[in-house]
């Protein structure tokens, strides 16, 4: 495949585990276009993986819970550039009590983690279809899994990503376009992050990941096509095998310390 004038596209690149995709990417030789929320180091970012990899990477600043802003990256993207990689990994969690949030709160989680996530994919489908070989990833969550109560929006997104990627991926697996759905547990990303992690016990703790090494073994497994990449099985096993009666209390009572904490 040649990758000198076709490019990756990754959501979410600003920081953690988009930033780690984003430099996996540039490392194997292959252009980025990076996309996140304004005054983020979005430029700052792209220059370093030019200097370093030689790559060519453009950036792009946008709120993706507005659908306009959705639309307008996405025609930009279509006009300017063929794309054969697109990676959704822009997200919003939130741990809250529901009766004390708003309704922006609730809408801007499902905006960015759902709709942003369809319609993007939706509009560069085309631009992906035309291309000798594609690959879609979409970042989803161990808390796809199960409901958690004080995370009961965020779960219930990550979800819908699980089940479309594996239905688009069976729509399209005739075609040269392979989509794959990655679930990974809660990432390094920050020193707060790790605190607030490790508050919720030894279920936090065990799904504590190491952002640069989850964009490795995705990026690896992607190119296998691995329509589902687990990155910790040990987390997936429990999720699997313990049934919901079991897992669902003690995963809110692992939140409920958190907020507490």
């Amino acid at each position: 495949m040649d990758t000198k004038e076709s490019y990756a596209v990754i959501t979410g690149a600003s920081q953690g585990l988009g930033k780690a995709f984003a430099e996996n990417l540039a490392r194997k030789n292959i252009n980025v276009i990076l996309v996140s929320l304004p005054h983020q180091n979005l430029k700052e970012l792209a220059h370093r993986l030019e200097e370093i990899y030689h790559i060519k990477a453009h950036y792009y600043e946008v709120d993706l819970s507005v659908n306009e802003n959705v639309m307008k990256l996405t025609e930009w993207l279509n006009s300017s550039f063929q794309i054969h990689i697109l990676i959704n990994n822009a997200g919003l969690g939130g741990t809250r009590k529901f009766t004390e949030v708003s309704s922006d709160y609730i809408n801007t989680i499902l905006q960015v983690n759902v709709a942003a996530t369809s319609l993007i994919t939706h509009q560069l489908l085309p631009n992906l279809l035309k291309q000798p070989k594609a690959y879609i990833l979409n970042v989803s969550s161990m808390a796809a899994f199960s409901p958690i109560g004080f995370k009961t929006v965020y779960p219930a997104s990550k979800s819908f990503i699980h089940s479309f990627s594996r239905g688009l991926h069976e729509e399209l697996k005739d075609t040269s376009v392979f989509v794959s759905v990655v679930n990974p547990g809660a990432m390094k990303t920050n020193e707060d992050v790790c605190k607030r992690i490790e508050k919720q016990g030894f279920f936090g703790r065990l799904t504590l990941l190491n952002p640069d090494k989850v964009a490795a073994r995705c990026i690896q497994r992607l190119f296998k096509k691995d329509s589902v990449i687990m990155v910790n099985p040990i987390s997936w096993l429990m999720m699997k095998i313990l049934p919901i009666w079991i897992k669902l209390p003690l995963m809110t009572q692992a939140i409920k310390r958190e907020i507490e904490a």
